[in-house]
């Protein structure tokens, strides 16, 4: 008995739905995998800024007033800004750079917006207290781009060849030179492995009445500016006093 040969259209058919019926059969066994440990992933794209100037000190400045002056349990209260106290550090640790800049352009924005800010502590009023942690990353690792950053870039390359045939068109000497403008606009920086955790509080007594906490990547060598007590201090050299008297 002759078989009669299947159709072509059939085969197209069923050619798609054995190779969908395989990938989930596939995926099936990896999530019936089991794992001693959880498998590590990644966040969500998110961005951070980085602090290289002190105009970007104001800016933090103008953030903490804009929010300090809105917040109902503050804004009509006499604040009084405190000067850094650590007196385990001695003169060697003096609130650096940054904090004692930092009270002084909150202090003008503050100021500015209508705020009540005294000199010394009033009765009844409330303090604000300025802490700023530095984050060491010492075994960070690679961080890989966002995902789909080069296939967007590459993607814009392959639409602007289409039209122009190969490589070899002179048009395509522009594309390299944009390459390098979006690098050097300003809009991308180096991370660093280190960051700080800038922390806004205003108290009375025993109590919080306002908390803000925000982060920034800052350069290895700005470590000074926010916390000099754990910048390590140059060893000194020992001396020995020789004499011809006996």
């Amino acid at each position: 008995m002759r078989t009669r040969p299947m159709s072509h259209s059939i085969v197209h058919f069923l050619r798609p739905v054995g190779l969908g019926l395989a990938s989930l059969m596939l995926s099936g066994c990896f999530y019936a995998s089991t794992s001693q440990a959880p498998i590590a992933t990644t966040y969500p794209y998110t961005e951070q800024q980085k602090m290289q100037a002190a105009q970007h000190w104001e800016v933090l400045a103008q953030h903490e007033a804009g929010s300090i002056l809105s917040s109902e349990r503050v804004r009509f209260r006499d604040l009084h800004i405190a000067a850094p106290e650590h007196e385990q550090y001695g003169s060697y640790y003096s609130g650096g750079e940054f904090e004692r800049g930092f009270r002084t352009l909150l202090t003008s924005e503050l100021v500015s917006g209508g705020g009540s800010v005294t000199t010394q502590p009033r009765t009844n009023g409330a303090t604000i207290q300025i802490d700023v942690e530095v984050v060491e990353h010492r075994d960070r690792g690679y961080t890989r781009p966002p995902f789909g950053a080069y296939t967007a870039l590459a993607s814009g390359i392959a639409v602007a060849s289409i039209p122009l045939g190969n490589w070899s068109e002179p048009a395509l000497a522009l594309i390299p030179a944009a390459m390098a403008a979006d690098t050097t606009n300003g809009s991308w920086t180096s991370k660093g492995n280190e960051e700080i955790i800038i922390t806004t509080q205003i108290v009375e007594q025993d109590q919080i009445l306002y908390s803000s906490s925000n982060i920034y990547y800052i350069n290895s060598g700005d470590r000074r500016q926010y916390a000099p007590h754990r910048v390590p201090r140059t060893p000194t050299t020992p001396t020995v006093s020789i004499t011809d008297t006996w």
